[in-house]
């Protein structure tokens, strides 16, 4: 690999930039009109505008790949990361794309197929479909057996999008057809299945990664209950309040079950978490937004080591030297105000924390324009400590000092459930702060 086309934006892109340089990569930015002044832009060695196109423009994307000799692309999350289509197509021109097979892309896309395969290796799913739902009539007939409430979601969905909660038939017709209409905007395909809804479960992730030849390898657990509209909010490791062994048991049988279909990169497995039971709920095959926090515990780049994986085959890594230290936690912090509606604008003021233990991912600086076409994500203000405590502390004293203006930002909203009790104590769920408000 020699030279990359970073097929993103924002913080993720300039985080790729980054480590392809540590490994002397060359670099092609894809841009379109309205990100013209991002950050990474001016570090990479080329750049190519993609006119008025979006960033799932495969076609695009690939042609601006190949127009500048890339022998390599990497899709960041979101956008093209967890297309199938888009995978093979990079393949089928002899370029590397960093990621997984597209058969796993695929497989794991289709979150029904998901589940199945799943439930398949041993892996405990919540009650629901197996099937994707083609009418209300089918899926009423399931809610009517594993019992309400229950929650629709896009087949081939993701990032807390288009989810319907019904608790009464009647709820759920009215929901399948918003659900589908959803999916088919936001994901080009109708297509739903139903899941059980759990009542204030916890939201735990396992992070893995493999060689593609039985070999799979797992960075611990993350814990992302604190949400809103079923979007992560603030995100630590390891999840406050479980036992080590229960994590390594959940680790240990997520390896296996991907050890069995030979699974490649980086990848991670979602469950929700109620009364001492893990149920499998999807598998994201990409780097997290998260991911820094697993870093941050074990040392280990996981995006250099997606691209040095990518380029010599060899993964480098064991389970017996993995370890683990220290506690971390991710604030995502957002272009947002109290309602959670985007705010776009001018930032003319930045201050930016540090310290020991304090690390910011963002592209963002003085001058620059939020665009309203994307995703509201500013930075990642992560903070690191020998204990959750310290870790804490350290976020509380970050966010203090943190300054984006003047747009609205989600900072404060961040400081009130860093010093509520509830989190104080470990004692949330993924309701924590719809119930609260917050």
């Amino acid at each position: 690999m020699k030279r990359l086309l970073i097929a993103n934006r924002g913080e993720i892109a300039l985080r790729i930039l980054r480590a392809c340089r540590e490994l002397n990569i060359e670099t092609v930015a894809a841009y379109t009109q309205a990100d013209h002044a991002l950050t990474h832009l001016r570090l990479a060695d080329q750049i190519v505008c993609i006119g008025r196109h979006s960033y799932v423009d495969a076609d695009q994307i690939l042609a601006a790949a190949l127009s500048r000799q890339c022998d390599s692309v990497h899709p960041g999350y979101g956008f093209l990361s967890e297309n199938a289509e888009f995978a093979a197509k990079v393949q089928a021109q002899g370029l590397t794309f960093i990621g997984p097979e597209p058969a796993h892309i695929e497989m794991m896309a289709d979150k029904a197929r998901a589940r199945r395969v799943m439930n398949e290796q041993g892996v405990p799913v919540l009650p629901g479909s197996e099937q994707a739902l083609t009418t209300v009539e089918e899926a009423i007939h399931l809610a009517e057996q594993i019992g309400y409430p229950v929650m629709l979601k896009a087949s081939h969905g993701g990032g807390g999008r288009g989810i319907v909660v019904a608790k009464s038939e009647n709820e759920l017709r009215q929901g399948f057809e918003t659900s589908s209409a959803q999916s088919e905007v936001l994901f080009g395909d109708r297509a739903l299945y139903l899941e059980k809804f759990l009542v204030d479960p916890r939201h735990i992730e396992i992070q893995i990664f493999g060689d593609g030849n039985g070999d799979v390898v797992h960075l611990g657990a993350r814990e992302c209950s604190i949400q809103r509209f079923h979007q992560k909010l603030i995100e630590e490791a390891p999840p406050p309040g479980l036992a080590p062994q229960q994590i390594e048991q959940l680790a240990v049988r997520s390896c296996k079950a991907l050890q069995s279909i030979g699974y490649r990169n980086a990848g991670t497995l979602e469950y929700l978490f109620l009364d001492g039971s893990f149920y499998f709920i999807e598998m994201n095959t990409r780097i997290q937004v998260e991911h820094p926090i697993t870093e941050c515990l074990t040392g280990i780049d996981l995006v250099k080591l997606q691209l040095s994986f990518a380029g010599t085959g060899l993964m480098g890594l064991s389970q017996e030297n993995i370890q683990q230290k220290g506690h971390a936690i991710e604030c995502r912090i957002n272009a947002e105000d109290e309602q959670f509606v985007p705010s776009p604008g001018m930032i003319s003021r930045i201050r930016i924390p540090g310290g020991p233990g304090v690390r910011v991912d963002t592209h963002i600086y003085e001058g620059y324009e939020v665009p309203h076409q994307y995703d509201s994500l500013l930075a990642k203000l992560i903070a690191f400590g020998a204990s959750r405590e310290e870790a804490i502390s350290r976020m509380s004293g970050a966010l203090s000092e943190l300054e984006i203006a003047p747009i609205p930002t989600n900072i404060e909203m961040h400081n009130r459930i860093l010093a509520d009790e509830r989190f104080l104590g470990g004692q949330y769920t993924t309701q924590t702060i719809s119930a609260t408000g917050s």
